[in-house]
């Protein structure tokens, strides 16, 4: 082979012109979708949500820790309170599933062809029964929940205006069966409806009467009482 001079290699270089330009870089790499942080942080909720509940009834409200929870949960201690303002407010969080469950699944269930009075007794029934799961917690909760201003709480707030006018939509149609007087308020008579609830519930918690009796005869004498009040 032959060589080459280097003056030849110059002239060479020079014909060739400037160099390549180098190849763009690599655009960067995409941020998370926002759907996917979504998501991540339902799942810590929902991590936070189930640990508090474990602790809960298991350890009971007084004796379960903010950082007991995180631990339990798998996260740190700060980030329970990115979900729950205090320890009042992570029990808001887990009732207000467990409530708004029990409430969606009582009204799919709802007798529609019964009076009433049966209809109210079906959707508190099921109610009563959720908290007969767990007295103690439920007790604590009933305690905690009047005034309640926590994020969590506020959310309850709303669930039960929620649940007001549902009972409220009963009402009415009890009206448009000639059941219910047309003159009748729907909405009030529901928060009529509720009191009476309330007033059995805490009754039972308190420690008066056995959980049977608060639902019967205690709320459903009750409530006849006021279906009594809202016949045509």
């Amino acid at each position: 082979m032959s060589k080459v001079s280097t003056g030849s290699t110059k002239r060479a270089k020079r014909r060739q012109g400037p160099a390549a330009p180098a190849p763009p870089a690599a655009p960067p790499a995409p941020e998370p979708e926002r759907g996917g942080r979504a998501q991540q942080k339902l799942d810590t909720r929902r991590r936070i949500r189930d640990a508090a509940w474990a602790l809960f009834t298991e350890l009971g409200y007084d004796d379960t820790t903010t950082k007991a929870v995180a631990e339990r949960a798998g996260v740190a201690a700060g980030t329970v309170f990115v979900h729950a303002r205090d320890k009042a407010d992570l029990l808001m969080l887990v009732m207000h599933d467990r409530l708004s469950a029990a409430v969606d699944a009582a009204f799919e269930a709802l007798p529609r062809r019964e009076p009433l009075l049966a209809q109210l007794m079906h959707v508190f029934q099921a109610l009563f029964a959720m908290y007969g799961e767990h007295p103690l917690v439920a007790q604590a909760f009933v305690k905690a929940f009047p005034g309640a201003s926590g994020p969590n709480g506020e959310r309850l707030n709303a669930l039960t205006f929620a649940f007001l006018h549902r009972v409220a939509g009963l009402v009415r149609d009890a009206q448009a069966r000639g059941e219910v007087a047309g003159d009748i308020d729907p909405l009030a008579a529901a928060h009529n409806v509720f009191a009476l609830y309330f007033a059995a519930l805490l009754s039972w918690l308190s420690g008066f009467v056995s959980l049977g009796a608060a639902l019967d005869p205690g709320l459903k004498s009750a409530l006849a009482l006021q279906h009594r009040g809202l016949r045509a």
